[in-house]
This record gives structure tokens, C-alpha cells and sequence, in this order.
């Protein structure tokens, strides 16, 4: 076993010491010891459970021989860090999560491994970590967070944390009252779990089961029910059988598992972020995932699964419809289906038993939203190596659009403008200096999205940025444009008043210059400097590449 190295031979009698001082006996030198991977934390809302989660985990690596040792990783909370220093930090921690793991791990020679995350950037963090690993390794997540009720014209309506950045819009549009935002703010998040709807958080739990990495409703069963724990159980007894047949992450993370991972996301609308986590991934693994590629897999899968932001039902209510799997199913003909899993099962033989049990959650793959996924992939003279959209939250008549820019180096100017109403309809809005380099960090940029959602205007007015839009971000919000502003991307050159033109059917994204104009400009551009000259974000900034390859450090 790779746990020898730490507990066998004479000259191993120290490190046996130390780990009888944490509960080990002599009869544990022959079992394999478990790392138990974990992210609870206090001021995470996603998180705050999840020693539960690992009690059950620990008592099913037990009950099968094993022997587990719970560790931990950092947890930010996006809403919490959301328009403020703290959001710069959240991308970047996505690498801190993957470097701990690392260390964690190769420290303290685990044989296998369970992750237990739940929110934005510990699910990717993990499963970079795990690829990168390559130890036979199991994923269970807190599971999400029920929907908030609120009472309105005498019906009941589900609210979630959107509703509440969505009602701020509304107080400064003057259309709702600061008592009625309270209201909303009350009940918005009623318990511990991931934010209910189709955020990133949720989504990146979905996909790792539809990469193959957790067992059957690791992304829909709700945090507060007990099939959650049994489920986390079943995960603890999984991996002493996934360690018994060196199942490996890189035997289930493969180019086939990564297009049936990104088919789940068109079906279902998923968060923009995922094609930034997914490639992380799949760079950590040793593929290569061109953004021409998710452009090729939305134009044959189509969207079947409407959730919050883009509808009022929420991640609860795909749970009860079937879950992933049952998407899965629905989708099955366009999936690869002799892909591995951690159950030891090709994937299609883990969706025989699946089935739609709700076709006003799931349509059928005959009666779509729409023939083609929710995510799109934008090129043109704007963004020459892409720019992606959650296509199926923008409003029909934003799909294709031309309109003048806004510009601002910051989202805290724009977000200033904004709530000043200082644009008008028909604009875009364009949001610079927030990549992954530029930021740095690549914020996430859920206020003046909401703002205008808020305000009834994403249905008039465009954002474009070189940062990202939350997974709750609805409208024609269009981020990751790449090259960045901080490495003279495009996006840089803009000026009020410039023609910008949004085409998400025609996959593009242009501006009314020629080349000759846009050469012009890029002579006159003044080198970037970032304002960050130390700490971390100083580190991430050096090390980090474009958000078109996934953001990730450079070797």
C-alpha cells in the first residue's frame, strides 16, 4: 500500500508514534488509509454541514476495512465575497484548493481519496487536484440548498439568493420597496446547502457526476434530506471498492467522460464558469479542450432542463423530476456511454434503471427548449480566441444585438453607473481590466448583472467583460472574453460610442473597426501594470493565462 511509506519498517516507529497520538492502534497497519477531503466551513452557507457529510463518509470507509483521516481545505463564499476585494480572491483559490490537496496528500501518503466539496471553486479545485493525483479517488458534495417562499398576489413563489440581487435592482428602480427586499432577503436561503439554483456551485456537482466521479444524485438530492448522508455512507464504502480496483480518475476523466460532462451542461443551461472549470480539468488530466469544441457539442445537443436563473424551478425540483441521471437518459443517444465510472459500471449500464419522472422539468430531447444547448461559444475581432454566454437565460430579442459601448475599467465603475442609470437602452456594456490577469482574479460579476435584471433592463442592455457573470447572472451577459485587456486583448481598444455587434446563433462577437483602426489603437496602448505589486493575488497574476484555456497557472 502507499501508506507503507509512513507506517512500516523500524525506522517508521516515530511516524506509528505520532499516529497512534491521533487514534491508530496496531491493528491498523494493515488497512488502507482514506483521505478524507474536506471543505466545512463556518461562514459558507454550502459548507456549514458538511462535518455530517464527513461523519458518514468516515463510518463507510470503516465499515469496509478502511481507515479514514478527515483534512481540510479553504472555502470562499462567492455571494458573501461578491462586489468587493474579496471576489479577486475566489478564482485564484480554485489553484489554492488544488496546490493544498496536493500537499495534503502527498504529506501523508494516502492510499485513496473521498472529496468532499459543495461550492464554486472547491469542486474544480478538487478535481484538478484529483486528475493531477491520480489516486483512486470518489466525489461527494453537501448537495444543494431548498428554494426560499415568499407569498405574493396571494400565490406562493420560490425565491433563492438571486431573487434577493435581482430585489436590489428593484429598490434602486424604484418598483420595490426596502421593505419588500427584506422580506425576500428573510427567506431567500433557508438552510445550509449550495445555492438552489442553476449556479455554478450546483452545476460543477452535476457535471462530476456526469463525469463519472460520484455516485448516482451526488448533484440534485437537497443538503437538509437524509438520502444526502446515506449517500455520503455509500461513498465511504464506494472507495474501499474503487482502491480495491485501482479505479484511477484518469481512467474516468478521459476526452470521452469531458463531452458527455459538457452534453449535461447544454441540456441543462448551466453556469458559464463551467467551461472555464472544465478545461482547468481537463488540463490537469492531460487533454486538450479547443473552446471550438463546446460550440460543436451545443449545435447537437439541445436544452431540456430549464432551471433558476432562467425559470422559477430549482435544483430540488430536477432532483424529484430524476435527476442527472435521468437527463442522462433522456440524452442518451448523444453521450458516450461505454465511459468508466467510480461504480465500477460503464455509464450506460448506470443509467438502465434511470427514467423522466417529471416532463415540466425535463422535456424530451423531441419537444427541447431549444435544439441547441444553453452555453455558446463567441468568437470575432472582439474576442479572437472566444468569449462564452449562458445562451439560454438571454432574452430572445438580446440574442442578436448592436448597440454602442459603455466603457469601464472596473466593474466598480460600472456597477456605480449603473445603479446611476448613467446608460441607456440599446447599450453594451463593457466591463475591462477584470481577467484573470488584469483583475487579477477574474471577479465574478453578479451585481450589475442583477442590477439591470433588477431594473428590467437585461432585456435592453448587453455586458460584455474580460472577468466572468455568476452562474445566477441572467441576460446577455457575455464574459471570458480573451485575449484580456491586461494582455492588449481587443477588448482593450474599445471606446464609447464604438458599434459592438452580438450575434449568439452566429457565434460571434465583433466590433465596427477595421483592422487598420484596431492597429492604430493597439499602437497607441499604454503596457498594463497591475495595482497588486504583492501577496498572493501578485503570484496568481505572474503565473495565471487566459480564461480560454482555463485559467490556469503556467508550469
Amino acid at each position: 500500500m502507499r501508506s507503507d511509506v509512513i507506517k512500516r519498517g523500524i525506522d517508521r516507529a516515530p511516524h506509528r508514534s505520532l499516529l497512534r497520538a491521533v487514534g491508530c492502534s496496531s491493528t491498523d497497519w494493515d488497512k488502507p488509509f482514506i483521505g478524507v477531503i474536506n471543505s466545512y466551513s463556518e461562514i459558507v452557507p454550502g459548507h456549514i454541514h458538511l462535518s455530517t457529510i464527513s461523519r458518514a463518509v468516515k463510518e463507510g470507509v470503516r465499515s469496509r476495512g478502511g481507515v479514514p483521516f478527515e483534512v481540510n481545505v479553504p472555502i470562499i463564499c462567492d455571494g458573501i465575497a461578491m462586489n468587493h476585494l474579496g471576489m479577486k480572491y475566489s478564482l485564484p483559490s480554485r489553484e489554492l484548493i488544488a496546490d493544498t490537496v496536493e500537499s495534503l496528500v502527498e504529506a501523508h501518503a494516502f492510499d485513496a481519496l473521498v472529496f468532499i466539496p459543495n461550492c464554486d471553486k472547491v469542486v474544480p479545485g478538487m478535481l484538478m487536484s484529483a486528475a493531477r493525483l491520480n489516486l483512486p479517488s470518489i466525489f461527494i458534495s453537501g448537495g444543494p440548498m431548498m428554494a426560499g417562499r415568499i407569498t405574493k398576489g396571494g400565490f406562493i413563489k420560490p425565491v433563492d439568493l438571486n431573487s434577493v440581487f435581482l430585489a436590489v435592482g428593484g429598490v434602486i428602480n424604484g418598483s420595490m420597496s426596502e421593505t419588500e427586499l427584506e422580506g425576500i432577503e428573510e427567506v431567500a436561503c433557508p438552510g445550509y446547502g449550495s445555492c438552489s439554483g442553476m449556479f455554478t456551485a450546483n452545476t460543477m456537482n452535476c457535471l462530476t457526476e456526469a463525469l463519472g466521479m460520484a455516485l448516482p444524485g451526488n448533484g440534485t438530492i437537497p443538503a437538509v434530506q437524509a438520502r444526502r448522508t446515506h449517500l455520503a455512507y455509500k461513498a465511504g464504502e464506494q472507495i474501499m471498492e474503487v482502491l480495491a480496483r485501482d479505479i484511477r480518475p484518469r481512467a474516468v476523466i478521459t476526452q470521452k467522460s469531458l463531452y458527455n460532462a459538457f452534453a449535461v451542461d447544454m441540456a441543462l443551461g448551466g453556469s458559464t464558469n463551467s467551461v472555464l472549470h472544465l478545461t482547468a480539468i481537463a488540463h490537469e488530466a492531460g487533454i486538450q479542450i479547443p473552446l471550438s469544441l463546446v460550440n460543436s457539442i451545443s449545435e447537437h445537443v439541445p436544452h431540456i432542463c430549464k432551471l433558476s436563473p432562467a425559470s422559477d424551478d430549482h435544483v430540488e425540483d430536477l432532483d424529484l423530476a430524476g435527476g442527472i441521471m435521468a437527463v442522462m437518459q433522456e440524452i442518451s443517444q448523444l453521450l458516450y456511454l461505454d465511459v468508466q465510472t467510480v461504480l465500477d459500471k460503464p455509464l450506460g449500464e448506470v443509467l438502465a434503471r434511470s427514467e423522466v419522472k417529471n416532463r415540466d422539468v425535463i422535456k424530451s430531447v423531441v419537444h427541447p427548449y431549444a435544439t441547441t444547448g444553453g452555453l455558446a461559444i463567441l468568437f470575432g475581432n472582439l474576442a479572437p480566441d472566444g468569449a462564452v454566454v449562458k445562451s439560454a437565460a438571454v432574452a430572445r430579442e438580446m440574442l442578436v444585438h448592436r448597440g454602442s459601448a459603455r466603457v469601464f475599467d472596473s466593474e466598480d465603475l460600472a456597477t456605480q453607473a449603473i445603479t446611476r442609470r448613467e446608460f441607456k437602452s440599446g447599450d453594451v456594456i463593457v466591463i475591462r481590466y477584470e481577467g484573470p490577469r488584469g483583475g487579477p482574479g477574474m471577479r465574478e460579476m453578479l451585481t450589475p448583472t442583477s442590477l439591470l435584471s433588477g431594473m428590467g433592463m437585461d432585456r435592453e442592455v448587453a455586458l460584455i467583460t474580460d472577468g466572468r457573470f455568476s452562474g445566477a447572472s441572467r441576460g446577455a451577459a457575455i464574459g471570458h472574453v480573451s485575449p484580456e485587456a491586461a494582455k492588449r486583448g481587443p477588448i482593450a481598444l474599445v471606446r464609447d460610442g464604438d458599434v459592438i455587434v452580438i450575434d449568439i446563433p452566429g457565434h460571434k462577437l465583433e466590433i465596427e473597426l477595421d483592422q487598420s483602426e484596431i492597429g492604430k489603437r493597439l499602437k497607441t496602448l499604454p503596457l498594463f501594470e497591475s495595482k497588486v505589486k504583492t501577496g498572493y493575488l501578485k503570484r496568481y497574476a505572474d503565473r495565471v493565462t487566459s480564461a480560454s484555456t482555463g485559467a490556469v497557472f503556467v508550469d
